[in-house]
């Protein structure tokens, strides 16, 4: 019999480890159409063995046979390509990009940058030298809504000058065009821009004196304050709404936001086509060079060869994983349009409550794989680019026993606050009342959750005079 110290104790557990193969899938997987020719580019830099299959090698030159995946000149090796990429009857060969082909020209201008605007107006004051490097500076601390984003104190210690001449170089910043750039917060933005509006006197009394009621919209508390009517309220108001409570972004350098989508989904007949639009993702193979050498195994040593077979096994994993998610992908998709078909049919339909749980069971796959296919991708319908995300949303019982989709009650319910009284807006437990006349048994706090979704406010937040 073996005896234990008190040190040395026996302990049987379970744990789960992920191989490295798994991981690069889930990896490989999540990956959005952009992010995967990325890394497609990366991996071909790091590893040595994988190389581009050019698209006039995928012909072959006397049948003009096309052959996906073969391997020129490889020799025998023990890689069993059968394995790497099993047959599947989802497969669907990739459209061919034309790599030559160059992008229409672009006849739109670049919108001039913030600085450059600024500078070019800074030109015609008469700034010392100083001044000039106080207002450099200024500039290049603006934030993207044309805010200062640093005390002006900072600055002006920076340049060993006193304060209050700082801050006349930025008053003249402030008053430029547009007016309002350089300012500190909201409040004080607003009222550089009020005070070149001719008749302003009572929007700048109300920023000035109750901004904070105002932002909140306490309307009844701003009247016995001041003592108004409310056409005269709503006559501030009117004047301070037509303001630009962000300055410098018109001007700033706005990338447009291009969205590629991940598959393209095409009705042909009474069939629907699915395509993952990854053609511009190289197709890829191990270096036939490498292999033959691996094979050959001439003037190698040890160190040499586990490092060749470490690459190309990096490299068959790496081509596995992006077959891999092809097939994913396709997969779902078809579960997809299997569980929604009437909304692919015609988008008018309401889409049927559906989880990422139901996916998962119709593929056989664990959730948290469908979560990563449906995670920042898109699909290219007729009728628009929809996030894979979008087809997703959870059910609840109506009042006749019917299971609806939580979308048609929050569509519901921004028609209700759409056409509610602006100036008594419903609150959360009306908008309740109301959905269950609708024959929506929600609660309050789903009201209010739902609401958040919708980034609706408050009732409080929504009123008007």
């Amino acid at each position: 019999m073996v005896q234990l110290s008190q040190s040395q104790v026996q302990k049987l557990s379970q744990e789960l480890r992920l191989t490295p193969q798994q991981i690069l899938q889930s990896t490989i997987l999540q990956l959005t159409t952009l992010a995967l020719e990325a890394r497609v580019t990366q991996e071909l830099e790091q590893n040595p063995v994988l190389e581009e299959v050019e698209p006039e090698e995928r012909y072959l030159s006397d049948d003009n046979e096309y052959e996906p995946g073969k391997e020129a000149d490889t020799p025998e090796s023990d890689i069993d390509w059968d394995e790497i990429l099993p047959q599947n009857d989802d497969y669907q060969p990739k459209i061919e990009y034309d790599r030559e082909q160059k992008s229409p020209r672009q006849t739109q201008a670049a919108p001039r940058g913030l600085v450059d605007h600024i500078n070019d107006q800074l030109k015609l004051l008469n700034l010392n030298s100083t001044e000039e490097q106080v207002a450099a500076e200024i500039i290049w601390n603006l934030d993207e809504r044309g805010y200062l984003a640093i005390p002006i104190e900072n600055i002006a210690f920076s340049f060993e000058i006193p304060i209050a001449d700082a801050e006349k170089v930025l008053r003249a910043i402030q008053h430029l065009d547009p007016p309002g750039l350089g300012a500190r917060d909201l409040r004080e933005c607003l009222l550089i821009q009020l005070s070149e509006i001719e008749n302003a006197g009572d929007a700048i009394t109300l920023i000035r004196n109750h901004f904070d009621d105002f932002a909140n919209k306490r309307y009844p508390k701003i009247i016995k304050a001041l003592g108004w009517e409310a056409e005269r309220l709503q006559a501030a108001q009117d004047i301070i709404l037509k303001l630009n409570p962000k300055p410098g972004a018109s001007l700033a350098h706005a990338e447009p936001d291009y969205i590629v989508p991940d598959l393209i989904v095409e009705k042909i007949g009474d069939d629907f086509i699915i395509e993952v639009n990854d053609a511009r993702v190289p197709e890829l193979r191990i270096s036939s060079s490498y292999l033959d050498m691996l094979a050959r195994g001439n003037n190698l040593n040890n160190e040499t060869k586990l490092y060749l077979k470490k690459k190309i096994d990096l490299a068959k994993w790496f081509i596995q994983s992006i077959y891999q998610r092809r097939m994913t992908m396709i997969r779902v998709m078809k579960a997809i349009i299997a569980r929604q078909r009437d909304f692919f049919e015609d988008p008018k339909n309401p889409l049927r409550p559906m989880i990422l749980k139901d996916i998962a069971e119709d593929v056989h796959m664990d959730i948290s794989t469908i979560s990563r296919v449906s995670n920042g991708k898109y699909v290219q319908l007729s009728s628009g680019i929809y996030e894979l995300k979008y087809f997703f949303n959870e059910g609840m019982l109506d009042e006749s026993g019917e299971e609806v989709s939580t979308r048609i009650i929050k569509d519901r319910l921004r028609q209700l606050v759409d056409a509610e009284d602006k100036r008594n807006p419903a609150s959360d437990d009306q908008l309740a009342a109301a959905l269950k006349k609708d024959g929506f048994p929600v609660a309050r706090r789903t009201v209010a959750k739902y609401r958040e979704q919708l980034k609706i406010p408050v009732a409080r937040l929504r009123r008007e005079i």
